[in-house]
């Protein structure tokens, strides 16, 4: 079977909100058309061999992208290793049903550094003491600075991952940004007739989900039970421990109502 082309169909589409709800992301996107043929745009100064690994599916090819997928390969678990690399992969296409096209209005490399290292903080390096985003955000513009990338583009990156989770403000940032927070909540809760023909089933060949939901899940929960600091009240991770163990969330005037100031 041939690959389907990196294009969104033509025509008329519709985009939806994605969602962070009690522990969950979701999107839903609507679609259209016919895929329409597309050539990826990415530099081929430098090669890296690793991305020989994922066939014809268009990541880039450099040797910054080759590091920073060496990076997440090794020290997450491979189902939140394949979910990150789909979030590039959903997050392009979507974007190119919005109009947006890598090149023309956003680095595709970026986006790409961004996406490959948005859950970092999951990994075997995620051990500080902030949520998982945090701890990620750092790790990933740590890498990018000691990969020769400019303070400005890696702080970039350091927004992609921060703000994965919070997709009302991540979609109102630069592409770089908003289409981390997509790809990651399409490959959670999209739906895959929203993708070209066949899209989803190629991708799914060469980056199987091995219960990418469930291992997301689990290495969160996990985390914040052994450091409590890494879930406060009403964070993603924060949830789904209070979920896990049905612990209370404090009440607004638990959180402020110091007596010290008088307003309760």
């Amino acid at each position: 079977m041939s690959s389907p082309p990196d294009t969104p169909p033509s025509g008329t589409c519709t985009r939806r909100r994605l969602l962070v709800a009690a522990g969950a992301l979701a999107a839903v996107a609507g679609a259209c058309g016919t895929p329409d043929a597309a050539t990826p745009n990415h530099s081929a100064a430098a090669v890296d061999p690793i991305m020989d690994d994922f066939g014809d599916l268009p990541f880039p090819r450099t040797t910054l992208a080759g590091a920073a997928t060496r990076l997440a390969a090794s020290t997450e678990d491979p189902a939140i290793f394949h979910h990150s690399m789909r979030t590039y992969l959903y997050g392009r296409v979507l974007g190119r049903r919005q109009g947006v096209e890598p090149g023309r209005d956003y680095d595709d490399e970026l986006l790409y550094l961004g996406c490959v290292l948005h859950d970092l903080g999951l990994g075997t390096r995620g051990t500080g003491a902030g949520r998982f985003e945090l701890d990620g955000a750092d790790l990933a513009r740590q890498f990018a600075v000691d990969n020769g990338v400019p303070d400005g583009r890696a702080d970039i990156i350091w927004d992609a991952v921060t703000l994965h989770t919070s997709p009302d403000i991540a979609e109102r940032k630069r592409p770089e940004i908003g289409l981390v927070s997509i790809g990651a909540g399409f490959d959670l809760g999209g739906d895959p007739a929203a993708l070209p023909a066949g899209y989803s089933d190629h991708v799914h060949r060469w980056l199987p989900r091995l219960h990418a939901a469930v291992a997301l899940h689990d290495t969160i929960v996990a985390q914040a039970v052994n450091r409590p600091e890494k879930a406060p009240p009403f964070t993603l991770a924060g949830e789904l421990v209070r979920q896990q163990t049905g612990t209370a969330w404090p009440s607004w005037r638990d959180i402020v109502g110091s007596p010290r100031w008088g307003d309760y």
